[in-house]
């Protein structure tokens, strides 16, 4: 019973988080939200600190569990280059489509990232969580895996632009999809960006 009940915290917290922002929720909104008294709520959190610690845990661990249970690439850059010159295409279009569902269509995620984006200009560490998960993070490891990937394709084509390339339409899509909700339509646009520009590069 009490797993459940911190689980339903967690998730009724997040939600009350991507609303509201977290700044803006307190830990006397979350109880009202759950309609459980305030020293019931501090018996399964001490504070809203530590609800959002296990917020970015519960993240970290389904991030792990989603590259493992879709096989992708693991380890140094350079390997994981040479193992994804070695993936099919459509593999790669799979885990995209896992990635953009993930943003979009699982609460828990959706939610979070929707927190994230409220909140970025007004807390440091907010910022640096989108930064980590949705900006400068993705771009970064693309272009380190990019960039072994052309080298080994032979090709001098500057490494930053391309995964800017690559991710671009994909961060597009998933703010789209937020006031669209056209999910066909776009996940299809999904697939056709990343067939186009795995032709364009040569890696098919």
């Amino acid at each position: 019973m009490e797993v459940n009940t911190k689980e339903r915290i967690l998730q009724e917290a997040l939600v009350l988080f991507a609303q509201n922002g977290y700044m803006a929720t307190s830990m006397s909104d979350i109880a009202k939200k759950l309609d459980i008294t305030k020293p019931a709520l501090y018996k399964h959190y001490k504070s809203k600190q530590e609800i959002f610690d296990s917020i970015v845990e519960r993240m970290n661990q389904m991030d792990q569990l989603r590259a493992e249970k879709y096989q992708m690439p693991e380890g140094t850059f350079q390997k994981m280059a040479e193992s994804y010159n070695r993936t099919p295409l459509e593999k790669i279009k799979i885990f995209s489509e896992v990635q953009f569902r993930h943003w979009t269509e699982e609460d828990f995620s959706c939610n979070f990232r929707k927190m994230l984006t409220l909140e970025q200009y007004r807390n440091e560490e907010m910022n640096q969580l989108y930064q980590n998960y949705l900006a400068t993070g993705p771009i970064q490891f693309m272009t380190e895996l990019f960039a072994e990937m052309l080298k080994e394709k032979g090709r001098k084509d500057n490494p930053k632009q391309v995964a800017m390339d690559f991710y671009g339409p994909i961060f597009l899509l998933i703010s789209m999809y937020d006031l669209a909700g056209q999910e066909k339509e776009l996940l299809q646009l999904l697939k056709e960006h990343i067939e186009q520009f795995a032709k364009r590069l040569g890696f098919e």
